[in-house]
């Protein structure tokens, strides 16, 4: 009969087992991440690499295996341990703002702001390339980047229709390749008309910003239900740990870890659904260089 310092003894091998175990899983889903130049590997790895977070740096990693650790050391839990670790990486994007789709609405507007600029422009009897040059100057606060380099590349001579393709590559929006396309037909066309066509653009690109807000506004009532339900979760389980830790002595059990792993497993499934449902799919791009469509096709092959 084993005595009780001899099972604790075996209950902490177990426990740092399991913690070593899966954060050495994190550890390799990392390094597949911040690889700078991967290797060639069958279609399925390319697939699983391709999609993981893009977004963990060295000190999000470090966090979230520091309170991965904390965690299983202070529950004697494993899986405690792993699923700490993957919350801290993941729950972070999942719960915070959704900062791409406000750059994106930012870019969205600024991008009407500076047809309108063009189309008023152009109105006055100025060329295109004068127009486009004009409005560089007081360019939009989301393109202004952009827009000055635009303005650079005319200005050293290289073709217009060349650089707006190069600008439309850079914005990076199907909006702007939409816009893109109208200046670059009257470029190399002489279109006329061309002041009344922007305005028109000009309008259809804030309607899709007023779209955009809408649905925006939808995202954020889902994502801050979710907030709600993994505050309240969190705060429950933490409360029981410090103030009722008898209660929690199933899970001491490799019966109870094996439910606290699928209670993780159902919570991560959740999460996930509500993220996917909350996507917006954009629209496919007008305009891409030579290696934006070797790059789709690598990726799509890759996916496979």
């Amino acid at each position: 009969m084993s005595t009780p310092s001899g099972t604790g003894i075996w209950t902490a091998v177990a426990v740092a087992c399991g913690t070593l175990f899966g954060l050495g899983l994190v550890a390799i889903a990392y390094g597949a991440v911040r690889r700078a130049a991967p290797e060639e590997r069958p279609g399925l790895w390319r697939a699983l690499v391709a999609r993981l977070p893009a977004d963990w740096t060295t000190r999000r990693v470090v966090i979230a295996v520091t309170a991965g650790v904390v965690a299983g050391a202070l529950t004697a839990w494993p899986v405690a341990a792993v699923l700490t670790t993957v919350a801290m990486l993941t729950l972070p994007g999942l719960l915070g703002s959704d900062r791409h789709a406000v750059r994106r609405t930012e870019r969205m507007e600024a991008l009407a702001t500076w047809t309108e600029m063009l189309r008023d422009t152009l109105s006055a009897a100025a060329g295109l390339e004068q127009a486009v040059l004009a409005t560089a100057d007081i360019a939009p606060a989301g393109i202004e980047t952009e827009l000055r380099n635009l303005a650079g590349a005319i200005q050293s001579g290289r073709p217009l229709p060349a650089t707006l393709r190069a600008f439309a590559e850079d914005v990076d929006d199907p909006l702007a390749d939409v816009v893109v396309a109208a200046l670059v037909m009257a470029a190399e066309q002489q279109a006329s008309h061309l002041a009344p066509l922007l305005g028109e653009l000009a309008e259809s690109v804030r309607e899709q910003v007023a779209i955009r807000q809408r649905i925006d506004a939808g995202r954020a009532s889902v994502r801050t239900g979710v907030r709600v339900t993994v505050i309240v979760t969190l705060g429950m389980a933490t409360g029981l740990v410090v103030f009722n830790r008898p209660y929690l002595d199933p899970f001491n059990t490799l019966t109870g870890q094996v439910v606290l792993a699928v209670v993780g497993v159902l919570f991560a499934v959740s999460f996930t659904y509500l993220t996917m449902i909350g996507r917006i799919e954009e629209p496919v791009r007008l305009i891409r260089s030579a290696s934006g469509r070797a790059a789709a096709v690598t990726e799509r092959g890759g996916a496979r």
